[in-house]
């Protein structure tokens, strides 16, 4: 029996899952075939993130992203509910907040302005009103920061099921088979092939295989500047609670901190060598991040780990944003790949855009076309200014 789909999806994790729903939600009637190689989800991105979702960026097309997709995220446990149970994401609105100290401030001036520009509630704060969100933030070397109260951060593994499971249900079918490479002719994408020697037939494939979604693209001759960079996360608790609820917190040093349930988490953009490195360490945390957390607020000299995990980011090396939409050199090969750091709350966003180019040919609701390859080529790549 010949095995085909109309279109294949090689990674259902997050911005897989998303596609495979909005082309079947937006009534794509071919059949969509998603391949993930990692069933349970153990080494995807997108559960090892730390979940926050903010329109605190420095590009237009960023901000109107994070615009579309935090408003799917209020309302995503009831569009994405089977036979009446709501798929639950924790999303807590709780804020996402830049702190400055020097020429900060100046730079978050900017991107305020151009953030209200497109109707984000995006506020400036002086160190003194930086203390009515925290009041033990230490703030003798701020010169104040920005703040959005709509942002805040979600469970991005609940995100990531509730998009397969409703992508499921719509009629995606999904796979645990891992796709050794992508098959073309002449006239353009003609499937995959598994490790196994088994080939699935189909005019369009999509590229959705994270850190691994470079090298997919190698074999087929269409290089994409991504590397996977490892990311830690450490989960500490701390002797003396906070008073209030922690925004997702970002210090001048690029060190993040929220809250995790009563219990806190932190990171870092550590300068490391790109690879597939899943390990973490309690160094990372004692000589990296503990000193910059106690200098910060006092209640965090008081802290004990309580565990920690590392995921990959898909680093984007030339403009650490992400790759969307058909490669100019070979047709019926789509990406979505290349977020550094930024997949999950894009999403929504990134899957509802191609699902419309796809089905369309164009844009509709979002034009995602400042994130094309071809900007590579043409020299105009969209440098973004917030990364974390």
């Amino acid at each position: 029996m010949k095995k085909s789909a109309d279109i294949i999806i090689v990674g259902g994790s997050v911005i897989g899952s998303s596609i495979a729903y909005n082309l079947l939600n937006d009534g794509y009637t071919g059949e969509v075939t998603v391949f993930e190689k990692d069933p349970i989800y153990e080494f995807s991105s997108t559960p090892r993130s730390a979940g926050g979702i903010r329109q605190l960026f420095t590009t237009a097309i960023n901000i109107q992203i994070s615009r579309y997709s935090l408003q799917k995220y209020k309302t995503f446990p009831d569009d994405m509910a089977i036979d009446g149970e709501k798929a639950e994401i924790d999303f807590r609105q709780r804020g996402y907040l830049f702190l400055a100290k020097n020429e900060n401030m100046t730079q978050l001036e900017n991107q305020s302005e151009l953030q209200r520009q497109y109707g984000v509630d995006s506020n400036l704060l002086s160190p003194e009103e930086l203390l009515t969100i925290t009041p033990e933030l230490n703030i003798h070397d701020l010169q104040g920061g920005l703040y959005s109260p709509e942002d805040g951060y979600l469970d991005p593994y609940s995100v990531m099921q509730g998009y397969a499971k409703k992508a499921k249900k719509l009629g995606a079918v999904y796979h645990s088979e891992n796709v050794e490479t992508i098959l073309y002719d002449r006239n353009g994408i003609s499937g995959v092939q598994l490790p196994n020697g088994e080939t699935y037939h189909a005019p369009i494939v999509i590229n959705c295989a994270g850190p691994w979604a470079p090298a997919l693209s190698e074999k087929i001759n269409c290089p994409v500047p991504i590397i996977p960079l490892k990311r830690q996360i450490i989960q500490f608790d701390i002797g003396d609670p906070l008073t209030h609820d922690l925004p997702l917190t970002v210090d001048p040093t690029g060190v993040y901190f929220r809250h995790e349930g009563k219990s806190l988490i932190t990171g870092f953009s550590e300068n490391v060598k790109p690879g597939i490195d899943f390990r973490w360490s309690r160094d990372f945390f004692m000589k990296e991040l503990w000193p910059i957390l106690g200098n910060r607020i006092d209640n965090f000299m008081r802290a004990k780990i309580v565990s920690g995990w590392a995921g990959m980011y898909s680093h984007n090396t030339e403009d650490q944003n992400a790759i969307i939409g058909e490669h100019p050199d070979l047709a019926g090969y789509y990406m979505a790949c290349g977020f550094s750091g930024h997949g999950m709350q894009q999403a929504p966003a990134v899957g509802k855009g191609l699902a419309e180019l796809i089905m369309t040919g164009t844009y509709q609701t979002l034009d995602l076309s400042p994130l094309r390859f071809e900007r590579f080529i043409e020299k105009d790549l969209l440098i973004e200014g917030a990364i974390v």
